[in-house]
């Protein structure tokens, strides 16, 4: 941790133990010069952040001041009980929510994606047009599945830091995380099989369950524990389940981490029942404490997990490098590339490859976090600010997305064609489940830079909001 961000906690630890409270004016920069002991640079900084985080306010001529604490917003409730569906049939919808954010004129909030120049990385572009000068074909040879052997090596080192042994034999590179999700998901399933899911769920699993012609059984997820246990406990008792797909870390759409103790438990069930576990942990890398949550796959001792995850949401989008760490399921997924795409890009393999080896990637995510969580400050504030008082709000210690609810009958979808009327999208509830239970909740993306115009686009999203509410009486 630098030293203005160990000043910066230091001062937030002082505001949220009443030392100093909403409405007080801080010491000046050159007293918290002289009484830290540090240079005036690093104090502006310091303050800096703090600012951006909501913390405090600057006013001109005047100085630093304490702001206003953001409102606690109620927890949004999550689904209900169970839901059973044996044709799942909702790409369509997606893709059209999908392709209003591609337009630069659209304010992007309904986006899957982070802000793009977030993941402008130059050491990394430099790279991969060094390794297209100096590309031969055998270099392509050594890219085929299960893909670049530094690369492999280099991402089991990333696991070996945070104390999870994988194998570089195990993992297998591929064109970003959605192939290596549907793979996983493939190499365990046949069709007609049952899948679990979450409660919203994300809609890449959805979308992957239809097009594999697989049943889906969706369980209540929380908005603070995950996936219901319980319930989980009483389906596989009755339901042939081989595969169980779901977020772990900051979920999408939902915004949870379960809790250590629930990995713990989930995967005592899944083993008791011979059950694949499929770990999207795309968000994994974009936590905002000084230490992540550990993801499931930390806790398999019998190899039957699949941990899928990418640069593409970290570090170059365009670059379509993701991977599985696929246990003793590394073959079959290998097998399934070979006869399908064949490989990820070989240069981008040997580019990513050589920017883990040469540094600067732990540097880069330790802006991109930060960058992230004041930009997620700065949309609450505006929530708390502009919407109506009932709105019920999910958010996470990482990630760049909102959960927001309203009470039925609230419509979501009614919102989301107001909204995109006016310039603006959303990720509407029913993009996230084959049900009709989420209609009353919605997406926001919360990456893009806080400007003039998205401040203008929030006021408006309130706006609509407010009307909304009105019309349901």
């Amino acid at each position: 941790m630098t030293r203005y961000e160990q000043l910066a906690g230091a001062i937030r630890q002082q505001i949220e133990d009443d030392i100093w409270q909403v409405g007080d004016k801080l010491p000046s920069l050159r007293e918290s010069v002289k009484s830290s002991g540090l240079s005036l640079m690093t104090v502006l900084q310091a303050y800096q952040l703090l600012e951006s985080q909501g913390w405090i306010v600057a006013r001109p001529q005047s100085g630093y001041y304490v702001a206003t604490r953001l409102t606690q917003f109620a927890a949004a409730k999550g689904g209900k009980g169970l839901h059973l569906s044996e044709n799942v049939e909702i790409s369509a919808s997606i893709f059209d929510v999908l392709q209003a954010c591609k337009d630069p004129k659209i304010v992007p909030f309904g986006s899957a994606f982070p802000d793009p120049s977030l993941l402008n990385e130059p050491k990394l572009s430099k790279i991969l047009a060094s390794v297209a000068r100096r590309f031969v074909p055998h270099s392509s040879l050594e890219s085929l599945p299960p893909g670049n052997e530094k690369l492999r090596r280099n991402i089991s080192r990333r696991y070996a830091a945070h104390g999870i042994h994988v194998s570089p034999e195990e993992i297998v590179i591929t064109a970003g995380a959605m192939e290596s999700l549907s793979f996983s998901l493939q190499s365990v399933t046949s069709p007609g099989d049952w899948v679990v899911i979450e409660s919203p769920a994300f809609y890449g699993a959805l979308q992957a369950i239809e097009r594999l012609r697989l049943k889906a059984i969706a369980i209540k997820t929380d908005p603070r524990t995950g996936i219901d246990l319980d319930a989980l406990e009483e389906i596989v008792q009755k339901y042939p389940i081989k595969a169980c797909w779901l977020m772990s870390r900051f979920q999408n759409p939902l915004c949870n981490t379960m809790p250590s103790e629930n990995k713990q438990r989930l995967v005592a069930i899944l083993n008791s029942s011979h059950i694949a576990l499929i770990e999207d942990d795309v968000y994994g890398e974009l936590y905002f404490d000084q230490e992540p949550p550990m993801p499931i796959k930390a806790w398999d001792k019998e190899n039957n997990f699949m941990h899928c995850s990418s640069f593409s949401k970290c570090l170059a989008p365009g670059y379509r490098v993701g991977w599985v760490a696929a246990g003793k399921h590394a073959g079959k997924i290998q097998q399934l590339q070979m006869m399908s795409t064949v490989s990820a890009s070989a240069p981008t393999q040997l580019a990513v490859a050589e920017y883990l080896a040469h540094g600067g990637y732990d540097n880069h995510l330790r802006r991109l976090r930060r960058q992230l969580e004041q930009r997620q400050s700065q949309i609450l504030r505006a929530i708390s600010e502009y919407f109506p008082d009932s709105v019920k709000v999910n958010s996470a210690r990482g990630g760049y997305f909102l959960w927001l609810e309203f009470e039925p009958p609230f419509n979501a979808n009614r919102l989301y064609q107001l909204a995109l009327a006016k310039g603006i999208s959303i990720a509407p509830g029913s993009m996230f489940s084959t049900s009709s239970q989420f209609d009353h909740a919605f997406r926001l993306n919360t990456s893009f830079a806080w400007n003039d115009v998205q401040a203008s686009a929030m006021k408006t999203l309130a706006g609509l909001c407010h009307t909304l509410l009105r019309e349901c009486g």
